[in-house]
Formats: C-alpha cells, structure tokens, sequence
C-alpha cells in the first residue's frame, strides 16, 4: 500500500505576537530625553494604502560614532546602555516609535566604497511567511546617498523609499508600505 505525504501548509510570521515578544522598553534603545536622542517614527501600510495594525520592527544600528555596538544587554534596558537594537509594535494606527541616535557612517571595508549611515530593519506583520529586510538612511549627506553603493543601484524613484525624512524637532519619519504603488524597496540576503 502506497502512502502519499501532504506537505504541512504555511504558516505566516504573525500576528501571534503577545507571548514573549514584548518587553520593557523593547523600542527604547537609549532613554527618551537623553543626550543625542532621537525619535524615529513612522507609519506601516499595506498594498491598497491601509494601515497596519500588528505588525512588529526591529532595528540594528551603529552608534553616533558609526560603532558597531557590541555590548550585552538588549533584552533588558538600563537607561544608558545603547545597544544598538530594538523592537516596537505598532500600534492600532499602523504607527511604530523608537528612542534612538543618528547613526554615523560605519568604517569602510577595505576595496569597497563607503556606505551613508543607515539603520536596518526587520519588518514581521500577519500575511508575511518571511520577514522582510530594509534600511532607513538618513536624509542630510547627500553625496554619501548618491556615493552608497545599494542606494546608487537603485532606480532615483526606489531609492527615495529608503531614506527618512527630517522632523523639525530634529527626530526622523520614515513610512514602510509592503507593496503597490511607493512600495519600500526589501533586501533579499543570500
């Protein structure tokens, strides 16, 4: 007797997040108010220009310095131990927040031109089997946009997806849409 297996079926990344995702602070990555504090915010939408209301981000940065931080710790915040990484849920009106720094330019890879500073992000919302790969570049040094090297492969029109805008109280606002018109350019890694 010959048996055929099913395959199990897919399974999406969310939005089954209240169970040991959230913790104190998760989008705190140095105290609001601190010294060279910032906030990041922005908006998560979907293909028809809706908001999100689950989805969750995190996001790996340099320090102001374009250190890679390297400390322990991230999972439990102190109030001045900047890790380099946090998560934030938005919340019902597809919005997300984060207490960060500018990042500054990384050091160059020995061969390869430099890349503008940049916080990377991992985006997980309900729909998605995998989550999606992305960076925020900040909006003020343009030669190092245009110098970068994904920016500089990027149609001028995709490009502008990536890079944040300033706030006037000097925070930065950054819009993520999955897909459709404006879709946020995803990075595939290999």
């Amino acid at each position: 007797m010959s048996t055929k297996l099913v395959p199990t079926p897919g399974q999406t990344v969310g939005p089954f997040y209240g169970y040991a995702l959230p913790f104190e602070k998760d989008n705190e990555l140095l105290a609001p108010g601190s010294p060279g504090s910032i906030r990041l915010q922005g908006t998560v939408y979907d293909g028809s220009g809706q908001t999100i209301p689950d989805a969750i981000l995190e996001i790996w940065q340099p320090d102001a310095e374009g250190n890679i931080v390297q400390k322990t710790g991230s999972l439990v915040r102190d109030g001045y131990t900047f890790t380099g990484w946090g998560r934030g849920a938005v919340g019902n009106s597809g919005v997300f927040t984060f207490t960060t720094v500018n990042p500054g330019p990384t050091k160059p890879v020995p061969g390869k031109p430099a890349a503008a500073p940049f916080i990377s992000v991992a985006i997980f919302a309900r729909g998605l089997t995998n989550r999606l790969f992305t960076r925020i570049y900040l909006p003020e040094d343009t030669e190092a946009l245009a110098n970068d090297p994904l920016l500089s492969s990027l149609d001028p029109e995709r490009r502008r997806t990536l890079i944040a805008r300033r706030d006037a109280d000097g925070g930065l606002t950054w819009d993520v849409r999955l897909q459709g018109e404006g879709e946020t350019v995803f990075l595939d890694f290999q």
